[in-house]
């Protein structure tokens, strides 16, 4: 098990597990201005048919893609190395929707001068591989089989201290489903999930999905309030 180390956006914690013989599966938690909207996960890209994400409706683009057919899932997590954007840049948001239609071979669609930092991570069946980009260069790293937690860097990589063996040892989807409701948001960057007010904003967890895919096969579980005992919604593609 190993940490990989949110700011204005994109997805701010994940947690994957590749296991041989098993679908990929995945917890994507989303912090995010309360004010700023979004749709949850679908098909809302005729460009991109068959892949399925929730929609930022700021930029239109996702935090969090899948692959129906290849069963393949891009994240983004936004990194505080260069934080905005030069004018004219592609938003991070176009990266998931990149990585989840081509795979390893989306940085030959996008070009990154000027993009603001993140780290792209892609998780396929034959593979999970993290993109790390700081505002001028880039840095991929290949995952083994296992479970591994993804943050934003800084003090959110203390989550991977306190949570990730808990995942590890969890059952999928039901033990990482408790997992997050038994850890309500609180002001601290370190915790699972997260709220903090400040000069009249909320910035808070917004958003927690739970996919396993394979190949021809995705079932998407979703909460706007993970942390209540509501039953989370299901979309089966």
């Amino acid at each position: 098990m190993n940490a990989i180390g949110c700011h204005d956006g994109g997805v701010c914690t994940v947690v994957v597990r590749r296991s041989e013989g098993r679908p990929v599966q995945i917890l994507a938690i989303r912090d995010e201005s309360t004010a700023r909207e979004f749709d949850d996960p679908g098909a809302w890209w005729p460009e991109f048919p068959g892949v399925v994400g929730g929609r930022d409706r700021t930029a239109g683009g996702t935090w969090c893609a899948t692959d129906v057919g290849t069963g393949t899932t891009a994240l983004v997590v936004n990194r505080p190395a260069k934080r905005e954007a030069d004018p004219g840049a592609p938003s991070r948001g176009v990266l998931p929707l990149l990585a989840a239609r081509h795979g390893a071979d989306w940085l030959d669609h996008v070009d990154l001068r000027g993009m603001a930092s993140f780290a792209l991570l892609l998780a396929a069946p034959d593979r999970a591989v993290t993109w790390d980009f700081d505002g001028s260069d880039l840095v991929v790293t290949e995952h083994p089989l296992g479970t591994h937690m993804l943050t934003s860097g800084g003090p959110e990589d203390h989550k991977a201290d306190r949570y990730l063996a808990d995942f590890a040892a969890a059952g999928f989807a039901d033990g990482w489903r408790e997992l997050v409701r038994a850890n309500p948001p609180q002001d601290d960057p370190g915790s699972l999930l997260v709220r903090h007010e400040e000069d009249g904003r909320v910035w808070a967890t917004v958003f927690a999905e739970l996919i396993e895919a394979r190949p021809g096969e995705l079932r998407l579980q979703h909460s706007r309030q993970p942390w209540t005992g509501e039953p989370w919604q299901t979309l089966d593609a």
